[in-house]
C-alpha cells in the first residue's frame, strides 16, 4: 500500500496536565514487561529482550478516550486515507527506561483477531496506531520513534525519525502496516501511550 501521508502529526497539542494526568494513572498499575511473537489472532506470548525490552501497563478510561479519539478521525481525513474502523483496543502506556527499546516491527497482523476475549475485536485488524509522547524531552535521552517506509526497493533501509514526535504532547497517527522501532533510552525515563483502531480487513 503506497500511500502519499506515511504519517499525520499533531505537535504539542495534548495538554501538559491531560500528559501528567495519564502518567501519574499508569505508574499507579502493576507493570508487566512487553511480549513479542504474534499468531493469526494478534497474541504476544513470548519475552524477547533484543526485540523489545519496556515495561507496560494497560489503561480503558473514557476521558482518556475522549481526549485523542478526535485527532484519530482527523488525521484519517486529512491524510486521505479514510481507512473505515469502528473499534479501538484499550491504551498501552509504555514506559522506556535505560536501555529499553523496540525493534522493528509493525502493528498489524496478516490475519483478523479471532477467540479474543473482546469479541468486538473478533475479525478484525489494526488499521491506524496512535502514539502520544507524554514526557518532557528534557527528561531522557534516545528513545526516538523511528520509521522504514519501505515503499521502493531502492529505498528499503531508508530511516526517518520522526523529531517532532519528541515534544511533550505530541500525537502521531499512522497506518499500523508501517514498520517503526523505539531506539534504545540512553538517559532518564520515556513514557508514551499507544493505541490501535480497528476495522474489518481491507477488501
Amino acid at each position: 500500500m503506497n500511500l502519499k501521508y506515511k504519517y499525520w502529526i499533531f505537535p504539542g497539542q495534548l495538554s501538559h496536565k491531560f500528559c501528567d494526568d495519564v502518567i501519574k494513572l499508569g505508574n499507579k498499575l502493576k507493570e508487566e514487561k512487553g511480549l513479542t511473537g504474534s499468531g493469526g489472532d494478534n497474541s504476544l506470548s513470548k519475552e524477547n529482550h533484543s526485540i523489545r525490552n519496556s515495561n507496560l501497563t494497560w489503561l480503558n478510561e473514557l476521558w482518556i478516550y475522549r481526549e485523542i479519539q478526535n485527532y484519530i478521525v482527523m488525521a484519517n481525513k486529512m491524510a486521505g486515507w479514510n481507512f473505515k474502523w469502528d473499534s479501538s483496543e484499550d491504551f498501552q502506556f509504555t514506559k522506556y527506561k535505560l536501555n529499553q527499546h523496540y525493534d522493528w516491527h509493525c502493528d498489524s497482523s496478516p490475519e483478523p483477531y479471532k477467540n479474543n476475549l473482546n469479541k468486538r475485536y473478533n475479525g478484525k485488524i489494526r488499521k491506524l496506531s496512535t502514539i502520544l509522547a507524554l514526557s518532557n524531552p528534557k527528561d531522557y535521552k534516545g528513545g526516538s520513534l523511528q520509521f522504514q517506509f519501505r515503499d521502493h526497493r531502492e529505498k528499503a533501509d531508508e530511516i526517518h525519525e520522526c523529531e517532532q514526535l519528541a515534544e511533550k504532547g505530541s500525537l502521531i497517527v499512522f497506518p499500523s502496516h508501517i514498520y517503526h522501532r523505539v531506539t534504545p533510552v540512553t538517559k532518564g525515563k520515556r513514557y508514551s501511550l499507544v493505541n490501535w483502531h480497528l476495522g474489518k480487513p481491507f477488501v
